[in-house]
């Protein structure tokens, strides 16, 4: 399963990949952040919490409730403007092409680590609380894909 769910957020790198080259458009209707800034969140985000799944011990997870998970994951969605990104993954600094390759290379690679983890392994979100491997992918899609549909309204409009 974690396979299947890898090679999904591969696409979805694709698709950072491809939008790469506009990352200085903004439009102020949709975010006030460019192109540039959801990008280099999202990869952040891939590239932190797969670290974060790699370091946390199987034995340790714990399943838990969470009202958030239980109603945003099945929707695949999360709503826009709601939540603060944590200071780690909200750089407010000039974002490079070269860097948001570099973490995009990066992200291929941790992907890439995560598969083999044990599917006990876990990741503690602010929001969605302990998210096991699964869980934690599932997350990584449903963020990504917010991101992206933000990218792809600012260069559309």
């Amino acid at each position: 399963m974690s396979y299947v769910k890898t090679k999904l957020l591969n696409k979805l790198l694709l698709e950072i990949e491809k939008v790469i080259p506009f990352k200085d458009k903004i439009n102020t209707k949709i975010s006030t952040s460019d192109v540039g800034w959801q990008l280099d969140h999202s990869l952040k985000v891939i590239n932190n919490v797969c670290v974060l799944l790699e370091k946390k011990h199987s034995k340790k997870y714990k399943k838990d409730f969470n009202l958030w998970r239980s109603i945003l994951f099945p929707l695949g969605y999360i709503p826009r403007g709601i939540a603060k990104a944590p200071k780690f993954v909200n750089v407010q600094e000039t974002i490079s092409t070269q860097d948001l390759y570099t973490q995009l290379n990066n992200a291929k690679v941790h992907l890439k680590n995560v598969e083999p983890l044990d599917k006990n392994a876990y990741f503690i979100h602010h929001i969605f609380g302990t998210l096991s491997k699964k869980k934690t992918l599932r997350f990584l899609e449903i963020h990504t894909k917010h991101h992206l549909k933000i990218v792809n309204d600012i260069l559309n409009q």
